[in-house]
């Protein structure tokens, strides 16, 4: 360090020396914490004892300030583009491979040469703020260059800060005006829009800002009238988000919200540190107390709230700038807002596969046995199509209509598969849960709503089996009258029965396979549910003067109701079909053994495996086909449900550290009312509990 300190040239303004500084200061692993703070702690006690290279150091960083642009460092890096999502995520992919050229006139790239690697933050944020801060006190009291300014570097920063202002309030301005925006938030045309009063205001601060740098104003007043609009904003921005809740959002909108977040979050930072009255709050996301004592050691005097909040910042920048072009930042800010929506409408969906009352469990039962009629003939159906032995490609096509067309077919009888379940209840679970730190959950209720999700998840899968088995059964039974011979031969029925087999096939394996899909469905349903909604499909299809000429105004209506209100489902269903009928094929084209298994199919299977083999199977077979098929079952569900609760709690930002108290409070409920746990209160009970809760 000593021998870069003794060759800097304090009128020079090439990078190279602060980059070796740089260098020494940085461990040789970013883990290394403590050789850190060691070597800043080296460097400080360095400058301490040479005065006049501490003069030097000062003088050099003053001169690399004055001759670089500082606005795009404090407006641009950890704020994103207005480029909107896919292209800033494949700028973002680009220069990792193959960085920008740089440009030394502007500080931020300057940045980009002394701290070239992404980890350099690790290593900045282990170092206590006070070491920091002791070494920024060394530089600033040293004595300044002879014909030099004192404040010289603090003006350029603070004129450097004034200008990310204003670009960063214009960029708030453009961003409040978009029709994205606006098309969510219509109200905000019948009002004066805070997007444009901000800037107004910050416009004035700033000119009178100025004015006092030149001796020629007073001091200006506190920027608490732009902090009035920049709350009004916030306030549309979380308008906007709530009513995507219900109205829809789409990528586009929601990287809209998240810039406008990232830029007035950066203003008001910035706006703290040049406030000169002294009376303006701190920024609220900053928590100043918590980074002022933040690793600070015993000996170290507490940090102001202002050098504080200029350490926060500083660090922000630092990770923002490091990380600027990773893709997981950008991914995670984005679609975690949008996948809180898609959830939420899939939770909405959830509350109907839900029986509250006995009554509404024999409604579940009696609309699974619907569905199991339907599968008894898509099983049917699947092997004709097998025989026609098409290519590959084509076959696969042939398998997905089959699924498709049958799965919407039980999605407009209102009829209920009873592993499409689990993607939509368990959004509904995870929106009971609004703690964010696990510490006001209602475990009793929750273990309660999780019950009811049990025993209407149980009603469906047996409505399932009921109807299904014996559909099949019966098919096969009389398909031979129909055309001369039987639907399965004894080969084949055999191959049906292997592939239930739990313990010599892979058959659980894809039945996990299968859970995977019916979790991707569950999302893609709550996607176009969202699409619908957003994109307002009825009033769409509302205005197809085709349609309305054919069908009448009337018709038409009831149509753009039906579609935007069942898009989801529809699209669900279809692709969850498209999923089943590829997956094998895909499998063997790549050469993996991919493929799904279905505990209704698997069950239809079976039935007609025993007409095939005309009853003769013996007892330990037959059992094991029996045992497989509902640990198939059990796999369908639990991989399905599990990926989305996983999902939904992730898309709220929930950690549920109950587990145990729920298990108990489950176990509670089993051993105290079986009868209840496993098919619900009667309605007269019910009836009795609501009474209470009324008089209470």
């Amino acid at each position: 360090m000593l021998s870069i300190l003794e060759r800097i040239d304090p009128h020079s303004d090439r990078i190279d020396l602060l980059v070796e500084l740089a260098d020494c200061l940085r461990p040789p692993r970013p883990s290394l914490h403590e050789q850190a703070r060691q070597r800043v702690r080296t460097l400080t006690q360095l400058l301490k004892g040479n005065p006049d290279q501490a003069a030097r150091l000062r003088a050099y960083l003053t001169t690399l300030l004055e001759r670089r642009r500082h606005t795009s460092l404090y407006s641009e890096v950890g704020v994103l583009s207005n480029d909107g999502f896919f292209t800033e995520l494949k700028r973002r992919i680009a220069y990792r491979f193959l960085p920008p050229a740089l440009d030394d006139r502007y500080l931020s790239d300057s940045l980009e040469e002394v701290l070239r690697y992404d980890t350099d933050y690790r290593w900045i944020r282990a170092v206590p703020n006070a070491d920091w801060l002791a070494l920024f006190d060394v530089i600033a009291e040293a004595a300044p260059p002879e014909g030099g300014e004192p404040g010289r570097a603090r003006y350029v920063t603070i004129m450097g800060l004034l200008d990310a202002i204003r670009t960063l309030s214009c960029r708030v301005c453009a961003l409040g005006l978009e029709p994205r925006l606006v098309h969510a938030y219509r109200e905000i045309e019948d009002l004066h829009s805070p997007f444009l009063m901000q800037n107004i205001e910050v416009n004035q601060y700033l000119d009178e800002y100025g004015r006092y740098l030149d001796e020629t104003g007073e001091q200006p007043e506190n920027a608490r009238p732009v902090l009035v609009m920049l709350d009004q904003c916030e306030e549309v921005v979380s308008r906007v988000r709530k009513s995507a809740l219900s109205g829809g959002t789409s990528i586009a909108l929601t990287y809209l919200l998240v810039a406008l977040t990232q830029s007035i979050d950066r203003l008001r930072k910035l706006l703290f540190l040049v406030d000169v009255s002294g009376q303006l709050p701190s920024a609220p996301t900053v928590d100043i107390e918590a980074v002022a004592n933040d690793a600070t050691p015993p000996w170290a005097p507490p940090a102001s709230p202002r050098r504080a909040a200029a350490i926060a910042l500083a660090h922000e920048l630092i990770e923002a700038h490091t990380t600027k072009y990773h893709v997981t930042g950008l991914v995670a800010d984005n679609i975690d807002l949008l996948a809180r929506n898609v959830t939420e409408n899939a939770s909405r969906t959830g509350e109907h596969y839900i029986a509250e009352r006995r009554a509404d469990l024999r409604g579940m039962f009696r609309s699974s046995a619907g569905a199991g009629f339907v599968v008894g003939f898509m099983t049917m159906f699947k092997i004709l199509l097998s025989y026609l032995k098409a290519a590959p490609l084509v076959e696969a096509v042939l398998y997905s209509l089959n699924y498709s067309l049958g799965f919407m077919l039980v999605h407009v009888l209102h009829w209920t598969i009873a592993t499409k379940q689990p993607a939509m209840t368990a959004q509904r679970i995870a929106a009971e849960l609004h703690s964010t730190d696990g510490r006001r959950i209602d475990v009793d209720c929750l273990a309660e709503l999780i019950n009811k999700v049990f025993r209407t998840q149980l009603v469906a899968v047996l409505g399932n089996i009921v109807t299904c088995f014996p559909t099949a059964f019966v098919l096969a039974l009389g398909y031979p009258y129909l055309t001369g011979h039987e639907l399965v031969t004894s080969e084949k029925a055999q191959h049906l029965i292997a592939e239930i087999d739990p313990i010599h096939s892979p058959a659980l394996l894809y039945a996990a396979t299968a859970g995977v899909w019916l979790f991707v469905s569950g999302l893609i349903s709550g996607y176009y549910d969202n699409k619908a909604l957003y994109t307002r499909m009825g009033q769409r299809v509302r205005q197809l003067h085709l349609l309305r000429r054919l069908l009448g105004p009337q018709r038409l209506a009831r149509l753009a109701g039906y579609l935007e209100d069942n898009l989801g489902g529809l699209m669900g269903n279809f692709y969850f079909g498209v999923l089943m009928g590829f997956t094998a094929t895909i499998g063997y084209l790549v050469g993996l053994p991919l493929d799904v298994r279905h505990v209704t199919f698997s069950s239809a299977n079976f039935a007609i495996a025993l007409v095939g083999l005309d009853f003769d199977v013996d007892p330990q077979t037959a059992a094991l086909t029996v045992a497989g098929a509902l640990l198939i079952g059990v796999v369908n569900l639990v991989v399905s449900f599990g990926l989305a609760l996983w999902v939904a709690l992730r898309a709220r930002k929930i950690r549920f550290r109950h587990g145990l108290r729920l298990l108990r409070a489950l176990g509670r409920r089993l051993r105290t009312a079986p009868i209840v746990f496993l098919i619900g209160p009667s309605d007269a009970d019910l009836a009795q509990a609501d009474h209470t809760k009324g008089r209470k």
